[in-house]
């Protein structure tokens, strides 16, 4: 959905991405316009650095004040880096002086601005903090933008504790700033989460920004438990998080080439960590930071796509993405191929198969979630 976002007498036209969802929700929100409104009384320096600005509002907005400020512009999630691209271009701003990152680089401009959308996943706030704590000198500030209900005195010593001392602005639709100052320690980097999985003989090291970090999640455990059988040759784990339902079919069909797709950089990271850890046959595996699969070479045509779909884009609760990835298995998957989903029971993904795929078949199923096959 296109919509006019105005702040301090200009006007921008913002996408979420992909531009083709069938939702209503905005590529911005309050603590995007809290945190520009902080900034309508600053002079912007030459330099700034933003984090977690989902889909480039803050980007956009700042250059549009300023068009040639230098911006490091700071994302784990693919859809992040093609929404920001587009909004940028469907606005006419400049991209020159932008440096599309996945993590903090190591060494930054001391002078620059540093602007933060609070993650959903607080393990994934925490390692932030502690890059940043390793390359902004003393006395650096960062601003924080979120939720009002999100900011408690936990999370203002989480950021004490990965960063330096912080606190938060009054309440504005129903957003807070929290202003965090770096106190010059440079904490130690925060090592993967390390666990086996001793059922299935296999090793597992998830990054931070991964979902499940230290177990397997009771969805991905019946999944498993519930594999299916086929001689397959080419097989996908769509939203692949650490890589588990991928792996386990290398196991089960190691005659297959295993096609490992995640909209996070830290999930496909720690995908393809976890191949190697388990000694896996390094020329079966591969490996794609992506948006479902818009960008997957379009001469791989499958006979299996498993998925644990998410339920959610940042903080949004949608089921738009589980959607996309129906479809794009659909268009992916040969003649008889075969599509494997789990999912929680209540979100009714039965009827968007029937739809799409005119087949559903329960496989297994337990209180809480169910396992869903579809054939094209």
């Amino acid at each position: 959905m296109m919509a006019q976002f105005s702040f301090a007498n200009q006007v921008l036209e913002l996408q979420r991405y992909p531009t083709n969802q069938q939702t209503n929700l905005q590529a911005w929100d309050a603590a995007d316009e809290h945190l520009l409104h902080m900034l309508d009384e600053r002079a912007l320096p030459a330099s700034v650095m933003m984090l977690n600005d989902n889909f480039g509002a803050l980007l956009c907005a700042l250059k549009s004040r300023q068009s040639d400020l230098r911006c490091l512009w700071i994302s784990d999630a693919a859809t992040s880096h093609y929404g920001a691209a587009q909004n940028l271009s469907q606005n006419c701003l400049p991209t020159a002086d932008i440096q599309w990152l996945v993590e903090a680089p190591e060494k930054i401009d001391s002078k620059q601005l540093t602007l933060m959308k609070l993650p959903k996943n607080l393990n994934y706030f925490a390692w932030q903090l502690t890059q940043l704590s390793r390359v902004l000198p003393a006395g650096s500030e960062l601003f924080i933008g979120a939720k009002a209900k999100s900011i408690n005195p936990p999370l203002l010593q989480l950021i004490a504790q990965c960063f330096g001392p912080a606190s938060a602005s009054l309440a504005w639709k129903k957003t807070r700033v929290i202003t965090a100052v770096a106190d010059g320690k440079l904490r130690p980097e925060i090592a993967p989460q390390c666990w086996p999985v001793p059922e299935y003989k296999l090793q597992l090291s998830n990054l931070s920004n991964v979902f499940a970090a230290n177990k397997l999640d009771i969805g991905a455990r019946l999944m498993l438990q519930h594999m299916p059988q086929g001689n397959f040759q080419q097989v996908i784990d769509l939203g692949c998080g650490n890589g588990i339902l991928g792996l386990r079919a290398a196991q089960l069909f190691p005659q297959a080439h295993i096609h490992f797709v995640d909209d996070s950089a830290q999930a496909i990271a720690s995908a393809q960590q976890n191949w190697q850890l388990n000694n896996l046959a390094a020329e079966k595996g591969h490996f794609y930071w992506d948006d479902c699969l818009t960008n997957l070479p379009a001469d791989i045509e499958t006979d299996l796509i498993l998925c644990n779909p998410p339920f959610h884009q940042g903080e949004a609760i949608t089921d738009h993405i589980a959607w996309q990835m129906f479809v794009d298995a659909k268009q992916r998957l040969r003649a008889g191929g075969l599509l494997q989903i789990v999912g929680n029971r209540h979100l009714g993904y039965h009827v968007k198969l029937k739809r799409l795929f005119g087949n559903s078949t329960t496989v297994a199923s337990n209180q809480k979630f169910v396992i869903l096959q579809a054939v094209k």
